[in-house]
């Protein structure tokens, strides 16, 4: 790549990086001529767990609606009316190659077993968010605790995610220090910068060779995720930022980290419960965790993390963190499900009309085992699911589970039972539910009317 495109590469990385979300705003209103009329809200959140869980003690045992959770779950029996536990899910083209799970849990795209670098295929969010998003001032947000971005475009290129709970609450509430005409005159400027830059590597991308092409193409992909989010923030420039009381705004801003691990965890959802009530997104997605390194839990004795902890060779004293782990994640998924459940509109919970997925793309981490995956679907009655039921594909063919003997239910959770139990099968039913017109998703063979009432 040239010197010039290079430098201008730099510059303008550095101007998309800039205030890229720094003009946020209220919910659609009519009298707003430029943007497009307000929707029906049909949210989606998607929350993603590395390393798979201890399978022995999270594994429910009995199917339909008759079903005892386990213990790590215990916390959702609150909830029971309003989630439905799903086991014997798998990626097929990931069966087998542990890397790059995460990366892959909303998209089931093919990736190479030694973890090297791929291409990856749009995640069900991005198709969400282009039916969902017009009405909003963000199309859809993408965060992370720990770890990497669940989102990917439809080139295949990851949307960064923000791990800043600071710069999350300005870029959704924050109060702007320049004039509207200061920040259009930026916008465009930026506008300029990248038409420059995109110029330059168009008449570049004619001379070189497949593998810098390849990363030109990526770079483009980025300019056109930054021309998109420009020209939104231009188009809301003149709609005011939600207003939230000031006792709220005051505890969405602390300043935490994962010393303190259950009110760090409860701020992002907190973020993400203020994010939705304001309409100001309406497709978020949110990574708990990295495979390859997730804190340890020190306000409940764990000081390993996740990683090392999947990788447990059986010793029973790991098994039992573990679990310990399993359950503190599940009690945040219940405290935002409570949240949710906690705030009205239009006469019914916000929870409602949110279609929650929690999961992971591993199921056993010692030996990486990826079928049989834990997911648990939340919400979203007023989109036609029912809930109160644990939804299972393996016991039809294996009839009952044995959990006293880890080697074989290990082999459960490495090997699919039923090869047509698809994640891609759940995520096509999530995408109608909320108005994506797809009849097919990946690898999907149908939609789970399992779930659906």
């Amino acid at each position: 790549m040239s010197n010039l495109i290079l430098n201008r590469w730099r510059m303008s990385r550095r101007q998309m990086l800039r205030g890229i979300g720094a003009t946020i705003a209220l919910p659609l209103l009519d009298c707003m001529a430029v943007l497009p009329a307000p929707s029906k809200p049909k949210r989606s959140v998607f929350l993603y767990i590395p390393n798979g869980v201890n399978t022995l003690t999270w594994q429910i045992e009995k199917a339909g609606r008759d079903f005892q959770f386990s213990k790590p779950m215990e916390s959702l029996e609150r909830h029971r009316a309003d989630v439905t536990p799903i086991s014997g899910l798998h990626h097929p083209m990931v069966i087998g190659k542990h890397h790059n799970c995460e990366r892959v849990w909303l998209t089931g795209a093919n990736v190479p077993g030694d973890g090297g670098a791929f291409r990856n295929t749009v995640s069900a969010d991005q198709l969400m968010a282009d039916v969902q998003g017009p009405s909003t001032r963000f199309s859809s947000l993408e965060m992370a605790i720990e770890g990497v971005s669940l989102a990917w475009s439809k080139d295949g290129i990851q949307i960064p995610a923000e791990r800043n709970t600071q710069q999350i609450f300005n870029m959704l509430f924050g109060v702007e220090k320049d004039s509207k005409e200061t920040i259009r005159r930026r916008l465009s400027r930026r506008g300029s910068i990248l038409d420059l830059v995109a110029d330059d590597a168009k008449r570049m991308n004619k001379k070189v060779g497949g593998e810098d092409r390849s990363k030109l193409d990526e770079y483009f992909t980025a300019v056109r995720q930054v021309e998109e989010r420009t020209r939104r923030a231009d188009e809301w420039l003149n709609v005011p930022k939600p207003a939230i009381p000031s006792e709220e705004a005051a505890r969405l801003q602390r300043k935490l980290s994962m010393a303190e691990a259950g009110e760090y965890y409860r701020l992002f959802y907190d973020l993400m419960v203020m994010a939705l009530r304001t309409d100001s997104t309406r497709v978020i997605t949110c990574g708990i965790g990295s495979e390859g390194n997730t804190s340890g839990i020190p306000e409940i004795g764990i000081s390993q993390t996740r990683h090392g902890l999947s990788h447990h060779n059986g010793d029973p004293e790991q098994l039992r963190r573990l679990t310990q782990t399993d359950t503190f994640l599940i009690d945040q998924l219940s405290y935002f499900l409570d949240q949710l459940k906690s705030h009205s509109e239009d006469g019914r919970p916000l929870l409602d009309t949110t279609q929650v997925l929690w999961g992971s793309g591993m199921a056993y981490g010692h030996s990486h085992g990826n079928a049989n995956l834990p997911m648990i679907l939340a919400g979203g009655k007023a989109l036609g699911y029912k809930h109160g039921q644990h939804v299972d594909f393996n016991l039809p063919k294996v009839t009952k589970y044995d959990v006293t003997n880890s080697q074989e239910h290990y082999r459960i959770c490495s090997r699919p039972v039923d090869g047509d139990a698809r994640v891609s099968n759940l995520l096509l039913t999530m995408l109608q539910r909320v108005d994506v017109k797809a009849e097919k998703f990946q690898d999907s063979i149908r939609p789970l009317t399992e779930l659906v009432a």
